[in-house]
């Protein structure tokens, strides 16, 4: 895949996704169902994906071909997208998605917070440039940017001969990397504290210390709401 920089043009509506749309999606699927790992399989802990649940996606393309949302999973291991069309809800299909810029998960409403949108897109000013086709989760966006880069890493079984660790189960890591993208287009690896943080952002130092939740903030959706408040 080659590295691609997202335009800004916005995504069509539904109302605007109709048949056109789902030709162009449809032009997009390789041929021949993915196979693809089941719950079921209990040889293998651990999933392979950024979240192993079917959620609506949106798709953005870098030449603004509107395509029409589908069911989508990033599998981060092999580093693909597997869709799975209305027409053939039984098969998983891997996306052709050199020309894809970005794509936006929504999860079901949980109570009262309504349904929530997860923006992921390409990972375009990654300092190392092998992984600038990847895709990296949205968790802030503003003048700074708080960037999720998704990594997993696949320990095969290993119970066989003198030296084996007795592990008779495949296991999938999760190696997830945090960034920290500046206003002059660089982007730096950062850990989820305060002191972190405030390196990385030196013109924010005061600002995080000073922004509601800062002194007790611990997971992710923690951290990108002090990064709001203090990003403004």
């Amino acid at each position: 895949m080659g590295v691609l920089h997202a335009a800004h043009a916005q995504q069509p509506s539904i109302e605007q996704t109709g048949a056109a749309a789902q030709a162009n999606l449809n032009a997009l699927v390789n041929g021949s169902p993915t196979v693809v790992p089941r719950g079921a399989v209990e040889v293998t802990k651990g999933s392979p994906y950024a979240d192993k649940r079917w959620l609506p996606a949106r798709l953005r393309m870098s030449n603004n071909v509107p395509l029409a949302p589908v069911p989508l999973k990033y599998d981060v291991l092999n580093q693909r997208l597997l869709m799975r069309p209305l027409s053939r809800p039984n098969d998983s299909l891997q996306l052709d998605d050199r020309l894809l810029a970005s794509f936006e998960l929504e999860e079901p409403a949980v109570g009262a917070s309504g349904t929530r949108r997860r923006v992921f897109r390409r990972f375009t000013e990654a300092p190392v440039p092998t992984q600038r086709a990847e895709y990296v989760e949205v968790l802030h966006e503003g003048k700074h940017a708080l960037l999720k880069r998704y990594a997993k890493v696949l320990h095969k079984a290993d119970y066989q001969g003198a030296y084996s660790t007795d592990r008779r189960y495949d296991e999938i890591e999760d190696k997830p990397t945090y960034y920290l993208r500046r206003p002059d287009g660089s982007a730096v690896p950062v850990k989820l504290t305060l002191k972190a943080l405030q390196s990385a952002a030196p013109a924010l130092a005061a600002s995080l210390k000073a922004a509601p939740g800062a002194a007790t903030a611990k997971s992710e959706a923690d951290w990108s709401a002090v990064l709001a408040a203090a990003d403004k």
